[in-house]
């Protein structure tokens, strides 16, 4: 038997965040930002997540997530609450980021995400995500800008 005790566990994160149920319907788009109460997708949880921690992200779908540059940074170096966004690899018929999975960055080796495969949070290591088809490709990663950092509006 595998002695497991040292991985990181759900049950280190504040408790509205513990047992959350996987549901794909409840994206950004579809319901307030932060309402986890009747669940989320993997989206709407992890930008909770965030919101908790002081940081603002978008309610954007993943290949909005993937292209937005106003609100968000591309990071090839990963830090704590950096968004991953993960995938079966390019698609021609899609556009780059659309479709994919996205979790928060916990540290070296450690992803917090909601996915419907567990149906409820979960900690995984990049080999988890690996060894699954959907989530074999790291497409990789994004980092929300704080107010001050954002370009300013041309628009406005």
């Amino acid at each position: 038997m595998t002695d497991r005790s040292h991985e990181p566990s759900p049950a280190v994160l504040p408790p509205r965040f513990r047992a959350v149920p996987y549901v794909y319907a409840r994206h950004p788009h579809a319901v307030a930002p932060g309402d986890l109460i009747a669940g989320a997708n993997c989206q709407l949880y992890a930008y909770a997540f965030l919101a908790h921690h002081g940081l603002h992200a978008p309610a954007l779908r993943s290949s909005e997530l993937w292209a937005d540059e106003s609100t968000t940074t591309r990071v090839d170096e990963f830090a704590p609450l950096d968004l991953l966004l993960f995938d079966g690899g390019p698609r021609p018929d899609r556009a780059p980021g659309y479709g994919a999975h996205v979790g928060v960055y916990l540290g070296p080796d450690r992803v917090l995400h909601l996915c419907r495969e567990v149906g409820r949070p979960a900690i995984w290591g990049f080999a988890d995500f690996a060894a699954r088809p959907q989530y074999a490709r790291l497409l990789g990663a994004k980092r929300c800008r704080a107010a001050g950092d954002r370009p300013a509006n041309p628009g406005a």
